[in-house]
């Protein structure tokens, strides 16, 4: 199994989201110990936001002349084939201003492409990219799940992954991170408690 693991958080190790997304990764890996972990830091190693220079760098490398258009043509198509080669995915996905960090966003454009991972027909939009396990792991300082401030953040990327064709996901939550120490450490707590069940039965 190819597990891909993405970090989007801009806090290094003080980041809950990192913390906790590594010990999913642990804990796939234990329950998994044939999987094959591929790691992406998009905060530190960012992949550049949709640009124009992104829209005509939209041929094969070996058809482009000009080198910055051959360059994001090449980093497409390695994020678009990291994506579509794993089998299970990972994403860390705080919250930033009731939304997902422009990090994580930028590497969605990158996936989200018309003939690979979906396609229009007649009948509506259809994901191309099914058959993948993805866990978010969601924190937020505040607490939004399930209301209306949380709807560009797991809503949105469950919607974006249900759009490419992946189904299968599951939420490992910490929110009201920021409303003290006692319940940061019980959002920590509950957080690696939904971790021991995803794998309890692995």
């Amino acid at each position: 199994m190819k597990l891909l693991h993405l970090d989007s958080s801009i806090l290094g190790d003080a980041s809950a989201s990192r913390q906790l997304s590594r010990a999913v990764v642990d804990a796939w890996v234990a329950a998994e110990p044939s999987a094959q972990v591929s790691y992406r830091d998009l905060a530190n190693d960012s992949i550049s936001h949709l640009s124009a220079l992104s829209l005509v760098a939209g041929g094969t490398p070996s058809e482009l002349r000009d080198a910055a258009q051959k360059h994001e043509a090449e980093l497409g198509e390695a994020t678009l084939n990291e994506f579509l080669a794993a089998d299970a995915i990972v994403i860390g996905a705080p919250m930033y201003n009731f939304t997902i960090p422009s990090q994580l966003k930028a590497w969605i454009d990158r996936i989200a492409v018309a003939g690979k991972t979906f396609r229009y027909t007649e009948s509506g939009p259809e994901g191309l990219a099914g058959g993948k396990k993805v866990v978010i792991v969601s924190t937020a300082g505040g607490i939004h799940a399930g209301q209306e401030s949380g709807q560009a953040h797991e809503d949105y990327l469950k919607r974006v992954l249900n759009f490419l064709g992946v189904t299968d996901i599951e939420i490992v939550r910490a929110e009201g991170l920021a409303y003290g120490d006692e319940p940061r450490a019980n959002a920590f707590s509950s957080a690696r408690a939904q971790i021991g069940e995803l794998f309890a039965t692995a």
